[in-house]
C-alpha cells in the first residue's frame, strides 16, 4: 500500500450554504460529481456512490452544517481506502473559500491512481464552481460518464473535442462553442475552463458538459443535464457512439 494525499482550494461565487448544499447533499453532489450519490445526512451516515455498474459506501465521519463535512470509505480487502474534507469559509461578498483534503492509502497501480487523482480533484472542483455560477439553485435532473476508447494520441485527443464543439481554433475559457453531435440536439455554449490535453469543461443553456482524457488515457464525456423532458439514456448512447466513430 501507498500513503497518498492531494490539497485543493477553490474560490466560489457562492455563499457557504450553496456551497454546502453542493457537496453535502446527494442531488447537489449529482449535478457536478460523478455518478449517483446518496448521503444520510448526520455523522456517522453512510454515503453511497454507485457509477459505471459499481457501488461503494463510505461514513460520514464529520458533519458541521456550512463549514466542514468528512467521509471515509470503506476498506478494501487489501486496506486500501480513500478520505475527503471539506472545510468551508464564507467571505465578504456572498463568497466562500472551499478546501479540499483527499487522502488514504492506494494499491499496486499507485502511481497511475495518483496522478489521475491530482489531476482528477482539481478538474471536479472546477466543475464545481462552474455549476454554482452557471445553475445555482438547480439541481441535474440526470447525469451520467461514458467512457470510450484509450487515445494516447493527445493532438489527436482534442482534435475530436474541437469537432464534437463545433470549433477548428483554439480551446480556452471563453470560447464559444455548438455542440453537434448525431443523437443529441444541437446546443450553443461556452467553454468555462480547460486543462490541455486533458479536460474542457462547457456549459450550454441547459447541461455542463466535460471532455477527458482520464485515467490511462481513456476517453470520458459526462454531462449534467439541469432540464426536465430530456431523455437520458438516448444521450448517453449518442454520446457513446460519438466516442467510438471519433476514435475508431
Amino acid at each position: 500500500m501507498h500513503e497518498f494525499e492531494v490539497r485543493e482550494e477553490i474560490a466560489l461565487d457562492a455563499t457557504p450554504e450553496e456551497v454546502w448544499e453542493a457537496i453535502a447533499t446527494g442531488p447537489g453532489v449529482d449535478s457536478w460529481f460523478m455518478g449517483r450519490n446518496r448521503i444520510e445526512q448526520a455523522e456517522g451516515g453512510t454515503l453511497t456512490h454507485e457509477v459505471m455498474g459499481q457501488t461503494s459506501t463510505a461514513t460520514v465521519t464529520g458533519w458541521e452544517p456550512g463549514r466542514r463535512f468528512a467521509y471515509e470509505s470503506d476498506k478494501n480487502p487489501d486496506g486500501t481506502f480513500m478520505a475527503f474534507e471539506y472545510l468551508i469559509e464564507g467571505r465578504e461578498g456572498g463568497s466562500t473559500v472551499l478546501r479540499m483534503v483527499h487522502n488514504g492509502f492506494l494499491g499496486d497501480d499507485w502511481e497511475a491512481q495518483y496522478e489521475a487523482l491530482k489531476k482528477g480533484d482539481g478538474h471536479y472542483l472546477k466543475k464545481l464552481a462552474a455549476y454554482l455560477r452557471h445553475f445555482p439553485g438547480r439541481t441535474s435532473r440526470f447525469s451520467f460518464l461514458v467512457p470510450g476508447p484509450r487515445v494516447p494520441d493527445h493532438a489527436r485527443l482534442w482534435d475530436g473535442f474541437r469537432s464534437a464543439l463545433g470549433v477548428t481554433g483554439e480551446l480556452t475559457p471563453g470560447t464559444r462553442v455548438r455542440i453537434a453531435v448525431d443523437g443529441v440536439a444541437p446546443a450553443d455554449g461556452v467553454i468555462v475552463s480547460t486543462d490541455y490535453p486533458t479536460i474542457p469543461s462547457v456549459c450550454t443553456g441547459d447541461s455542463l458538459y466535460t471532455f477527458m482524457c482520464g485515467y490511462r488515457d481513456t476517453v470520458v464525456v459526462e454531462q449534467h443535464c439541469f432540464a426536465d423532458g430530456v431523455d437520458g439514456d438516448a444521450a448517453r448512447d449518442a454520446w457513446a457512439a460519438w466516442a467510438a466513430r471519433a476514435y475508431a
